[in-house]
């Protein structure tokens, strides 16, 4: 798997830092962006909506955060033209294992994985955006 470009969304720094280090080890981005929550990456976004080649392609998303949880992030983001038109793949990483999670995150069609963290290297190839068996 190669993408252009890769979003990190978690509250947490210390995660952030690890995947970071995980996806730049695994060579499967050229461009990896990090954001602390999830307005802010909404924000960010925003920004870019109209710009095929800036929107990340894949974006790795926490579920429990304050304010705006992964969920309500999801619920905006399948609004974006990009994310409609199958330009941009979502894999939920988070800490959560409760199957009312995994059940919601299936509801969303951009949602192509679930995994537990910590991120790990062999996981990110085993990641198959082009076929989402997931959903």
């Amino acid at each position: 798997m190669k993408v252009k470009h890769v979003l990190l969304i978690d509250d947490n720094d210390i995660d952030n830092y690890i995947n970071n280090h995980i996806v730049k080890k695994s060579k499967i981005s050229d461009k990896i962006s990090i954001k602390n929550s999830a307005i802010k990456a909404l924000e960010y976004l925003e920004s870019i909506k109209d710009n095929v080649e800036e929107f990340p392609d894949l974006i790795f998303l926490d579920i429990g955060m304050p304010i705006m949880n992964g969920f309500d992030f999801l619920e905006e983001l399948v609004k974006f033209p990009i994310v409609v038109n199958n330009q941009c793949s979502v894999v939920m990483l988070t800490s959560s294992n409760d199957k009312n999670d995994i059940e919601r995150a299936k509801q969303f069609f951009v949602v192509k994985e679930y995994l537990i963290k910590p991120l790990k290297l062999d996981l990110l190839g085993t990641i198959d955006l082009s076929n989402c068996e997931y959903c």
